[in-house]
């Protein structure tokens, strides 16, 4: 037996049919979904009196059996199956004879597989709160390290004003810290069990709902059979939720692509992450970086291809829904192997503290503050931006910074510069005064790394 239906028809599947509609060769990675499913379903039928207490443990332990010899690949996956569904049947009825088709009594393959669907994605959730948590583990301990390593903060990729790099990098453990959360939202969302919808309105068997729905982890049952077998809102958003995490390594990686540059030299990459060039000898390539930044769009396609399959679908189930499995298993593979990777790399990266100083020390990036000294003197604000322009503009022709301006030549711009200036626009102090909520001075990076410390241990 290598199919779950037939009785109806009086000829053969031509074989090109048969191998555009098997999904097998990718739904076979269902396997402990499939048979987590189907001992809940049997546990419930044994226990509602639909098929014996025996049956229901003769199916019981016939499905332990495949699910171990699948995993010790004793029991391999076969073109001849149609699905991961007909396969696991097919075994089971191999093994334990009669009892072995009284499993699919109560049940359809269409709220089988919604079934699969949600054990799966919860998985992967849950995998991926883990892989997130390592992520921002790894974030948070270059923050602890770096609240006084000074270096420019851009905007429009110019340099703006002195942050650290804990500051910096705080900005990524947000974005993270915020697609934690959105995961946990996802899983609250999605965790009500379909199984018992059947095809899509029920059963007239006195199946126990609530039981099963317990049984394999929900919070209850889903309450309306339709929407439950043509639901995959949970997909879509775990995949929106996938693509906003990439979005975020994608620019997290832009940044280090850039930093690594020789125009730059802010970081380092480890060996073991970075590769060389086939006939450049100087070359040491970033392209842990580089892969991130371009699956991110395979992510997107991933997302968007499962978006329109499901775009025009009526009520209910639609054999168009077996496209769901290919993007969202592509999606969820290349997020993983990104967040794990990233976090290996960014662990070990190696950060020129010198010359992140140096840049945001010659990068006028202490412009602001200097106008902000004039107007504590008593300078109009709108004024004082004039003046530390002409200022500006002074240094870049001269080839100095305003701190190497000696304060007879600061004068001849504004008599209300004074021999504190100096102390004034130093990065240092420039930082230190920034002490509102959410700001670079490292006395409120420390409260802010705390509070973090402290969340990241309760998630």
């Amino acid at each position: 037996m290598a199919q779950l239906w037939g009785g109806r028809f009086t000829k053969e599947t031509d074989a090109s049919v048969k191998a555009f509609n098997d999904s097998l060769r990718f739904d076979s990675r269902l396997y402990h979904e499939d048979i987590e499913g189907s001992i809940a379903h049997a546990s419930m039928l044994g226990r509602q009196g639909i098929i014996s207490a025996e049956e229901a443990d003769t199916i019981i332990n016939g499905l332990g059996v495949i699910l171990s010899e699948i995993e010790s690949g004793d029991l391999v996956f076969t073109d001849e199956y149609e699905d991961i569904h007909s396969f696991v049947e097919a075994n089971l009825i191999e093994r334990i004879g009669d009892a072995g088709k009284k499993l699919h009594t109560g049940r359809s393959r269409n709220d089988q597989v919604a079934l699969d669907m949600r054990l799966y994605t919860r998985r992967q959730i849950d995998l991926m709160h883990s892989e997130l948590k390592d992520l921002l583990q790894v974030i948070l301990d270059i923050m602890e390290k770096n609240t006084e390593t000074f270096m420019p903060g851009f905007t429009h990729l110019q340099k703006a004003q002195p942050v650290t790099l804990a500051h910096h990098f705080g900005a990524y453990f947000e974005m993270f810290r915020r697609d934690l959360l959105r995961l946990e939202d996802c899983r609250e969302r999605m965790n009500y069990c379909p199984l018992g919808s059947g095809a899509l309105a029920g059963t007239t068997y006195p199946l126990d709902r609530d039981y099963t729905a317990r049984e394999l982890g929900f919070y209850g049952p889903t309450l309306n059979s339709m929407d439950s077998v043509s639901d995959r809102d949970y997909v879509i958003e775990f995949l929106s939720d996938l693509s906003l995490i990439m979005m975020h390594l994608s620019r997290f990686s832009e940044e280090l692509i850039i930093w690594n540059s020789n125009e730059y030299r802010f970081v380092e990459m480890d060996d073991a992450f970075s590769t060389g060039s086939s006939i450049m000898p100087q070359k040491k390539n970033p392209d842990i970086c580089e892969l991130v930044r371009g699956k991110t769009g395979r992510v997107y396609g991933d997302l968007f291809s499962l978006m329109t399959t499901m775009k025009g679908l009526p009520l209910a189930y639609n054999k168009d829904m077996q496209e769901d499995k290919e993007p969202a298993f592509d999606a969820i593979d290349t997020a993983h192997a990104c967040v794990k990777l990233f976090a290996g790399m960014l662990s070990t990266l190696s950060f020129r503290k010198d010359v992140m100083e140096k840049s945001a020390a010659r990068g006028f990036t202490n412009a602001t503050d200097a106008a902000d000294y004039l107007v504590v003197r008593g300078v109009p604000f709108r004024d004082a931006h004039g003046i530390i322009g002409r200022v500006v503009l002074y240094c870049i022709e001269e080839g100095r910074s305003i701190e190497e301006l000696s304060l007879e030549e600061l004068k001849s711009f504004s008599e209300a510069f004074g021999e504190d200036i100096y102390e004034a626009v130093s990065l240092k102090t420039c930082v230190d005064k920034r002490l509102t909520v959410g700001g670079p001075a490292p006395e409120v990076m420390k409260a802010v790394i705390e509070n973090r410390k402290e969340w990241l241990a309760t998630v």
